[in-house]
């Protein structure tokens, strides 16, 4: 009989990643809501970005990696007046 593999078996429940994932989903919504009160569809697409990337990040490097260029790039764009 073949060993079928659990969704359960496959996800890593790192309480540190857990706590770690909702700093960047914060961030994303509070972005999300303030751009769209303000109409700056680039605010709402980066808060979208930043509040769904977490689910797609198997560890806390390249969580905090892909959170840290994200965070530079909406930066510089909201210098940039997007």
């Amino acid at each position: 009989m073949e060993y079928k593999r659990r969704i359960i078996d496959l996800m890593s429940i790192d309480p540190l990643w857990i706590f770690l994932s909702m700093i960047p989903g914060g961030v994303g919504m509070v972005l999300f809501v303030y751009g769209k009160k303000q109409a700056r569809w680039g605010m709402v697409v980066a808060g979208l970005v930043l509040m769904v990337y977490p689910y797609f990040t198997e560890t806390i490097t390249s969580l905090l990696v892909v959170g840290a260029v994200l965070g530079v790039v909406t930066w510089a764009g909201i210098r940039e007046g997007w």
